[in-house]
């Protein structure tokens, strides 16, 4: 069953980031803002991926020195979306 997740990022040029998940997969990704064809292809290289990678592939990505990045505000949103 597929269940709908709207994350506000801290420190990030996004603004927000939908995304999907069906059990223990990525289904759908959508920032608002930020490096709009960046984000897109981040999106769909992450569809159908299982959370525990993505969230190993992205946390810790940094832009430009603000300690985040949109990848690792998406980590931190599918952490708080799963409990891990």
């Amino acid at each position: 069953m597929e269940r709908n997740f709207s994350y506000e990022p801290q420190g990030t040029c996004s603004r927000r980031i939908d995304f999907a998940l069906d059990g223990d997969r990525i289904r759908r990704v959508a920032f608002t803002g930020g490096c709009h064809g960046n984000l897109q292809g981040i999106a769909s290289l992450l569809e159908g991926m299982p959370v525990d990678e993505a969230i190993r592939r992205l946390s810790g990505i940094d832009c430009r020195g603000k300690g985040t990045s949109c990848p690792d505000q998406l980590a931190r949103a599918l952490r708080q979306a799963t409990g891990r």
